[in-house]
């Protein structure tokens, strides 16, 4: 079975790496304390405090062990030293035909995605849509809702 490489960017990397220190340095000592405090409450059978510890400690071995996974299979993206095309890590200001109305986005690998940040995948319609592109470039994007037009003004 091969790995699949995740990209990532560097900022990316940091972060997800630095959520990992917290979890293990800060959120898995209080869960274990919260633990001891509920078993020195008696009886676990019924005791909520407990069952809600564990839970939560369930949560947080989940979650350290999804980040060292993809840490431990990331690939960081450099950033973009091609200006004229789209690539990973790019930041593109695009123009939307229908209404002329532009938005900022930066493509990331699907990790990274946060569309309230406007941090798209490079896996998502536009963010396949726009790859390898250039500025003054005019695109169909497909989307589930239907296909739409875009304009590419800027690369940084």
């Amino acid at each position: 079975m091969t790995k699949k490489e995740i990209l990532l960017t560097s900022e990316g990397f940091l972060e997800l790496e630095a959520e990992l220190i917290k979890l293990k340095t800060e959120k898995r000592p209080q869960i274990i304390e919260a633990i001891k405090e509920a078993r020195a409450q008696g009886d676990l059978s019924e005791n909520a405090d407990y069952d809600a510890a564990r839970t939560q400690q369930a949560d947080v071995e989940s979650k350290i062990s999804e980040l060292e996974h993809i840490l431990g299979n990331a690939k960081i993206i450099e950033k973009n030293k091609e200006k004229d095309k789209v690539n990973l890590g790019s930041t593109v200001v695009i123009e939307y035909q229908n209404d002329n109305e532009t938005e900022e986005y930066h493509i990331v690998g699907s990790m990274e995605a946060n569309p309230f940040e406007n941090k798209i995948s490079n896996e998502s319609p536009i963010g396949k849509t726009i790859l390898n592109k250039k500025v003054g470039d005019i695109l169909s994007v497909e989307s589930p809702t239907g296909s739409y037009n875009i304009k590419i003004v800027k690369i940084s």
